[in-house]
Protein backbone atom coordinates (compact mmCIF):
# COMPACT_ATOMS: atom_id res chain seq x y z
CA UNK A 1 0.00 0.00 0.00
CA UNK A 2 1.29 3.67 -0.73
CA UNK A 3 2.23 6.06 2.06
CA UNK A 4 -0.81 8.48 2.34
CA UNK A 5 0.19 11.73 1.56
CA UNK A 6 -1.15 13.99 4.82
CA UNK A 7 1.09 15.95 6.19
CA UNK A 8 -0.35 15.81 10.05
CA UNK A 9 1.00 17.43 13.09
CA UNK A 10 2.97 15.12 15.41
CA UNK A 11 0.95 15.74 18.87
CA UNK A 12 -2.20 14.96 16.71
CA UNK A 13 -1.20 12.47 15.48
CA UNK A 14 -0.40 10.53 18.71
CA UNK A 15 -3.90 11.59 19.77
CA UNK A 16 -5.62 9.62 16.61
CA UNK A 17 -3.04 6.95 17.37
CA UNK A 18 -4.70 6.35 21.37
CA UNK A 19 -7.95 6.83 19.54
CA UNK A 20 -7.76 4.09 16.72
CA UNK A 21 -5.42 1.63 19.29
CA UNK A 22 -7.11 2.32 22.50
CA UNK A 23 -10.95 3.32 21.97
CA UNK A 24 -11.30 0.87 19.04
CA UNK A 25 -8.78 -1.45 18.86
CA UNK A 26 -8.73 -1.54 15.25
CA UNK A 27 -7.36 -5.00 13.75
CA UNK A 28 -5.39 -6.06 10.67
CA UNK A 29 -7.46 -6.43 7.73
CA UNK A 30 -10.21 -4.54 9.31
CA UNK A 31 -12.03 -1.96 7.17
CA UNK A 32 -12.60 1.61 8.43
CA UNK A 33 -14.69 4.24 7.25
CA UNK A 34 -14.13 7.51 8.10
CA UNK A 35 -16.93 10.46 7.54
CA UNK A 36 -16.18 13.86 7.33
CA UNK A 37 -16.52 17.60 5.94
CA UNK A 38 -13.83 19.15 3.81
CA UNK A 39 -13.08 22.11 6.44
CA UNK A 40 -10.36 22.56 8.51
CA UNK A 41 -10.00 20.89 11.85
CA UNK A 42 -12.04 18.08 11.21
CA UNK A 43 -10.49 16.94 7.62
CA UNK A 44 -7.15 17.34 9.89
CA UNK A 45 -8.72 15.32 12.45
CA UNK A 46 -9.66 12.75 9.54
CA UNK A 47 -6.59 12.64 7.88
CA UNK A 48 -4.90 11.53 11.59
CA UNK A 49 -7.27 8.92 11.53
CA UNK A 50 -6.63 7.33 8.28
CA UNK A 51 -3.31 7.11 8.45
CA UNK A 52 -3.32 5.75 12.57
CA UNK A 53 -5.94 3.17 10.80
CA UNK A 54 -3.48 2.35 8.23
CA UNK A 55 -0.59 1.87 10.66
CA UNK A 56 -2.85 -0.75 12.73
CA UNK A 57 -2.93 -2.97 9.30
CA UNK A 58 -6.67 -1.48 8.76
CA UNK A 59 -8.42 -0.49 5.36
CA UNK A 60 -9.54 2.37 5.72
CA UNK A 61 -11.33 4.73 3.34
CA UNK A 62 -11.43 8.37 3.86
CA UNK A 63 -14.81 10.11 2.86
CA UNK A 64 -15.90 13.59 2.78
CA UNK A 65 -19.31 15.49 2.45
CA UNK A 66 -20.48 18.61 2.67
CA UNK A 67 -21.18 19.99 6.22
CA UNK A 68 -24.59 19.00 7.68
CA UNK A 69 -26.95 20.87 10.34
CA UNK A 70 -29.31 19.18 12.48
CA UNK A 71 -31.91 18.94 9.74
CA UNK A 72 -30.13 18.30 6.80
CA UNK A 73 -29.93 14.65 5.32
CA UNK A 74 -26.79 12.85 4.77
CA UNK A 75 -25.67 12.39 0.83
CA UNK A 76 -26.90 9.15 -0.77
CA UNK A 77 -23.12 8.26 -0.85
CA UNK A 78 -22.83 8.47 2.82
CA UNK A 79 -26.18 6.10 3.58
CA UNK A 80 -24.54 3.49 1.10
CA UNK A 81 -21.09 3.21 2.00
CA UNK A 82 -22.61 2.81 5.77
CA UNK A 83 -24.72 0.27 4.05
CA UNK A 84 -21.91 -1.58 3.24
CA UNK A 85 -21.18 -2.60 6.98
CA UNK A 86 -17.72 -1.96 7.57
CA UNK A 87 -16.44 -2.88 10.80
CA UNK A 88 -15.57 0.49 11.92
CA UNK A 89 -17.62 3.96 11.20
CA UNK A 90 -16.42 7.20 12.49
CA UNK A 91 -17.69 10.27 11.98
CA UNK A 92 -16.12 13.29 12.37
CA UNK A 93 -18.34 15.97 11.31
CA UNK A 94 -18.32 20.32 11.66
CA UNK A 95 -21.56 19.73 12.81
CA UNK A 96 -23.71 16.70 11.92
CA UNK A 97 -23.56 13.21 10.01
CA UNK A 98 -26.94 14.29 8.51
CA UNK A 99 -30.51 12.54 8.93
CA UNK A 100 -31.11 9.25 6.59
CA UNK A 101 -34.21 10.36 4.33
CA UNK A 102 -34.85 6.93 3.51
CA UNK A 103 -34.88 5.63 6.97
CA UNK A 104 -36.96 8.27 8.74
CA UNK A 105 -39.69 7.19 5.84
CA UNK A 106 -39.47 3.76 6.10
CA UNK A 107 -37.15 2.72 9.75
CA UNK A 108 -35.52 -0.43 10.11
CA UNK A 109 -36.44 -2.85 12.69
CA UNK A 110 -33.73 -3.86 14.86
CA UNK A 111 -33.45 -7.80 16.42
CA UNK A 112 -34.14 -5.73 19.25
CA UNK A 113 -37.58 -4.54 18.45
CA UNK A 114 -36.91 -0.73 18.28
CA UNK A 115 -37.34 1.15 15.62
CA UNK A 116 -34.38 2.93 13.94
CA UNK A 117 -34.67 5.90 12.00
CA UNK A 118 -31.02 5.71 10.49
CA UNK A 119 -29.03 2.99 8.68
CA UNK A 120 -25.76 4.35 11.07
CA UNK A 121 -27.64 3.08 14.03
CA UNK A 122 -29.40 0.15 13.25
CA UNK A 123 -26.28 -1.33 12.10
CA UNK A 124 -24.79 -0.07 15.63
CA UNK A 125 -27.06 -0.59 18.13
CA UNK A 126 -30.18 -2.62 16.02
CA UNK A 127 -28.29 -5.80 14.48
CA UNK A 128 -25.03 -4.81 16.44
CA UNK A 129 -22.76 -5.17 13.26
CA UNK A 130 -20.15 -2.08 13.64
CA UNK A 131 -18.36 -0.35 16.21
CA UNK A 132 -17.86 3.42 15.85
CA UNK A 133 -17.36 6.74 17.49
CA UNK A 134 -18.60 10.09 16.38
CA UNK A 135 -17.14 13.99 17.41
CA UNK A 136 -19.69 16.43 15.96
CA UNK A 137 -17.79 19.96 16.13
CA UNK A 138 -14.89 18.77 17.53
CA UNK A 139 -11.62 21.08 16.96
CA UNK A 140 -8.02 20.14 16.81
CA UNK A 141 -7.73 21.25 20.39
CA UNK A 142 -10.55 19.44 21.94
CA UNK A 143 -8.76 15.93 20.39
CA UNK A 144 -5.82 17.20 21.02
CA UNK A 145 -6.68 17.73 25.02
CA UNK A 146 -9.17 15.55 25.62
CA UNK A 147 -9.01 12.54 23.25
CA UNK A 148 -5.40 10.74 24.70
CA UNK A 149 -6.10 9.78 28.16
CA UNK A 150 -6.03 6.84 30.45
CA UNK A 151 -9.17 5.35 29.05
CA UNK A 152 -8.88 2.26 31.56
CA UNK A 153 -9.20 4.65 34.30
CA UNK A 154 -12.14 6.27 33.05
CA UNK A 155 -13.63 2.73 32.20
CA UNK A 156 -13.34 2.19 35.89
CA UNK A 157 -14.87 5.47 37.27
CA UNK A 158 -17.56 4.87 34.38
CA UNK A 159 -18.24 1.42 35.71
CA UNK A 160 -18.66 2.67 39.27
CA UNK A 161 -20.92 5.44 38.62
CA UNK A 162 -23.06 3.17 36.36
CA UNK A 163 -23.77 0.90 39.24
CA UNK A 164 -24.72 3.44 41.61
CA UNK A 165 -27.25 4.71 38.93
CA UNK A 166 -28.45 1.10 38.34
CA UNK A 167 -29.15 0.67 42.49
CA UNK A 168 -31.34 3.70 42.51
CA UNK A 169 -34.63 4.98 42.06
CA UNK A 170 -34.16 8.39 42.03
CA UNK A 171 -31.47 11.16 40.84
CA UNK A 172 -31.33 14.72 43.41
CA UNK A 173 -29.40 17.28 42.73
CA UNK A 174 -28.72 20.43 44.11
CA UNK A 175 -26.55 23.05 43.72
CA UNK A 176 -25.32 26.51 45.68
CA UNK A 177 -27.02 28.58 42.31
CA UNK A 178 -30.40 27.16 43.27
CA UNK A 179 -30.88 23.77 41.24
CA UNK A 180 -32.99 21.57 43.34
CA UNK A 181 -34.45 18.80 41.00
CA UNK A 182 -35.50 15.38 42.11
CA UNK A 183 -34.97 13.11 38.76
CA UNK A 184 -37.17 9.55 38.89
CA UNK A 185 -34.40 6.97 37.19
CA UNK A 186 -36.71 3.60 38.15
CA UNK A 187 -36.95 1.17 35.26
CA UNK A 188 -33.70 2.83 33.12
CA UNK A 189 -30.50 1.58 32.95
CA UNK A 190 -27.19 4.31 32.55
CA UNK A 191 -25.39 4.18 29.57
CA UNK A 192 -21.73 4.88 29.77
CA UNK A 193 -19.99 6.74 27.35
CA UNK A 194 -16.19 5.60 28.65
CA UNK A 195 -14.28 5.02 25.17
CA UNK A 196 -14.76 1.30 25.48
CA UNK A 197 -15.93 1.02 21.60
CA UNK A 198 -13.60 -2.26 21.14
CA UNK A 199 -16.96 -4.39 20.18
CA UNK A 200 -19.44 -4.50 17.39
CA UNK A 201 -22.50 -2.99 18.70
CA UNK A 202 -20.42 -0.63 20.81
CA UNK A 203 -19.85 3.49 20.07
CA UNK A 204 -19.80 6.75 21.73
CA UNK A 205 -18.26 9.66 21.31
CA UNK A 206 -14.61 11.06 21.25
CA UNK A 207 -13.79 12.76 23.42
CA UNK A 208 -15.52 10.16 25.97
CA UNK A 209 -16.38 10.82 29.57
CA UNK A 210 -19.54 10.61 30.70
CA UNK A 211 -22.40 8.53 32.20
CA UNK A 212 -25.69 9.52 31.04
CA UNK A 213 -29.53 8.19 31.64
CA UNK A 214 -32.43 9.03 30.10
CA UNK A 215 -35.17 9.82 33.31
CA UNK A 216 -38.00 7.88 33.81
CA UNK A 217 -40.98 9.48 31.64
CA UNK A 218 -42.83 12.08 33.50
CA UNK A 219 -40.82 11.73 37.14
CA UNK A 220 -38.53 14.86 37.20
CA UNK A 221 -39.34 17.64 39.30
CA UNK A 222 -37.86 20.72 40.58
CA UNK A 223 -35.22 23.82 40.09
CA UNK A 224 -32.73 23.66 37.03
CA UNK A 225 -30.43 26.52 37.20
CA UNK A 226 -27.71 26.42 34.08
CA UNK A 227 -24.84 28.42 34.55
CA UNK A 228 -22.12 25.99 31.88
CA UNK A 229 -22.77 26.18 28.86
CA UNK A 230 -25.93 25.47 26.60
CA UNK A 231 -26.48 24.46 22.83
CA UNK A 232 -28.77 25.92 20.85
CA UNK A 233 -28.04 26.66 17.08
CA UNK A 234 -24.01 26.49 18.56
CA UNK A 235 -22.64 26.51 21.98
CA UNK A 236 -23.02 29.06 24.21
CA UNK A 237 -20.90 29.64 27.60
CA UNK A 238 -23.65 30.88 29.76
CA UNK A 239 -22.90 34.61 31.21
CA UNK A 240 -26.48 34.85 33.02
CA UNK A 241 -27.60 31.75 34.50
CA UNK A 242 -30.77 30.23 33.38
CA UNK A 243 -33.52 29.19 35.69
CA UNK A 244 -35.71 26.13 34.44
CA UNK A 245 -38.90 24.78 36.14
CA UNK A 246 -39.40 21.22 35.41
CA UNK A 247 -43.12 19.15 36.08
CA UNK A 248 -43.76 16.04 35.45
CA UNK A 249 -40.53 15.65 33.58
CA UNK A 250 -41.39 18.75 31.20
CA UNK A 251 -39.60 22.30 31.47
CA UNK A 252 -42.38 24.58 31.85
CA UNK A 253 -40.91 27.76 32.45
CA UNK A 254 -37.73 29.37 31.41
CA UNK A 255 -36.58 32.65 33.47
CA UNK A 256 -32.70 34.61 32.77
CA UNK A 257 -31.71 36.83 30.09
CA UNK A 258 -29.60 36.81 27.09
CA UNK A 259 -29.36 33.33 27.17
CA UNK A 260 -32.69 32.44 28.49
CA UNK A 261 -34.25 34.48 25.94
CA UNK A 262 -32.77 32.44 23.07
CA UNK A 263 -33.73 29.09 24.56
CA UNK A 264 -37.20 29.82 24.63
CA UNK A 265 -36.87 31.04 21.53
CA UNK A 266 -35.35 27.46 19.83
CA UNK A 267 -37.65 25.79 22.03
CA UNK A 268 -40.37 27.43 20.13
CA UNK A 269 -38.84 26.79 16.91
CA UNK A 270 -38.25 23.32 18.02
CA UNK A 271 -41.62 22.47 18.75
CA UNK A 272 -42.85 23.93 15.22
CA UNK A 273 -40.61 21.94 13.00
CA UNK A 274 -42.08 18.80 12.82
CA UNK A 275 -45.49 20.60 11.72
CA UNK A 276 -43.25 21.93 8.87
CA UNK A 277 -41.95 18.38 7.87
CA UNK A 278 -45.47 16.79 7.41
CA UNK A 279 -46.11 20.22 4.57
CA UNK A 280 -43.14 18.44 3.17
CA UNK A 281 -44.41 15.06 3.69
CA UNK A 282 -41.61 14.08 5.75
CA UNK A 283 -43.29 12.86 8.62
CA UNK A 284 -46.51 12.05 9.44
CA UNK A 285 -49.11 14.05 11.53
CA UNK A 286 -48.96 11.66 14.48
CA UNK A 287 -45.42 11.63 14.65
CA UNK A 288 -45.13 15.56 14.66
CA UNK A 289 -47.51 15.56 17.58
CA UNK A 290 -45.25 13.44 19.30
CA UNK A 291 -41.84 15.42 18.36
CA UNK A 292 -43.03 18.45 19.27
CA UNK A 293 -44.74 17.53 22.85
CA UNK A 294 -41.23 16.37 23.30
CA UNK A 295 -39.31 19.10 22.85
CA UNK A 296 -39.45 20.33 25.92
CA UNK A 297 -38.72 16.68 27.27
CA UNK A 298 -36.71 15.89 29.96
CA UNK A 299 -34.74 13.56 27.98
CA UNK A 300 -30.83 13.23 29.76
CA UNK A 301 -29.36 13.68 32.88
CA UNK A 302 -25.62 13.31 32.50
CA UNK A 303 -22.14 13.08 34.76
CA UNK A 304 -19.15 14.39 33.50
CA UNK A 305 -15.94 12.36 33.81
CA UNK A 306 -13.44 13.28 31.42
CA UNK A 307 -10.32 14.26 33.60
CA UNK A 308 -8.69 16.87 30.70
CA UNK A 309 -12.43 18.06 29.49
CA UNK A 310 -12.73 21.78 30.27
CA UNK A 311 -16.02 24.04 29.29
CA UNK A 312 -14.92 26.23 26.59
CA UNK A 313 -18.90 26.67 24.47
CA UNK A 314 -18.66 22.77 22.88
CA UNK A 315 -21.03 20.58 24.05
CA UNK A 316 -18.87 17.56 22.65
CA UNK A 317 -16.33 18.50 25.33
CA UNK A 318 -18.48 20.87 28.26
CA UNK A 319 -20.86 17.55 28.60
CA UNK A 320 -17.15 15.27 29.78
CA UNK A 321 -16.18 18.16 31.78
CA UNK A 322 -15.59 16.04 35.25
CA UNK A 323 -17.16 17.02 38.45
CA UNK A 324 -19.94 18.48 36.49
CA UNK A 325 -23.89 17.54 35.38
CA UNK A 326 -25.71 18.28 32.53
CA UNK A 327 -29.14 17.79 31.36
CA UNK A 328 -30.50 17.63 27.76
CA UNK A 329 -34.31 18.66 26.63
CA UNK A 330 -35.98 16.61 23.90
CA UNK A 331 -36.58 13.15 22.96
CA UNK A 332 -34.57 10.44 24.68
CA UNK A 333 -32.06 7.60 24.17
CA UNK A 334 -34.68 4.69 25.30
CA UNK A 335 -36.65 6.16 22.37
CA UNK A 336 -40.14 5.93 23.88
CA UNK A 337 -42.43 9.10 24.94
CA UNK A 338 -45.34 10.18 26.95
Amino acid sequence: MSKPYFRVNEDLMKAAEVAIREALAVKNGEHVLIITNPLKDVYKISQALYIASIKAGALPVLMTQPKKLSFDYAEPAVINAIKTEPEVVISISAERLGKDKEAMKNPYKGSDGKPYTHIFDHLLYGSKKIRAFWSPEVTTDIFLRAAPIDYSELRNNCAKISQLMNDAKEVHVETALGTDISVGIKGRKPKADDGDFRTSGKGGNIPSGEVFISPELGASDGTLVIDGSITLEKTLVIKEPIKLQVKDGFVTRIDGKNEAKKLAKYIEQAEKKPFEMVKKGELDDKKAKEYSKNVRNLGELGIGLNPKARIVGNVLEDEKVLGTVHFAIGSNYDQDAL
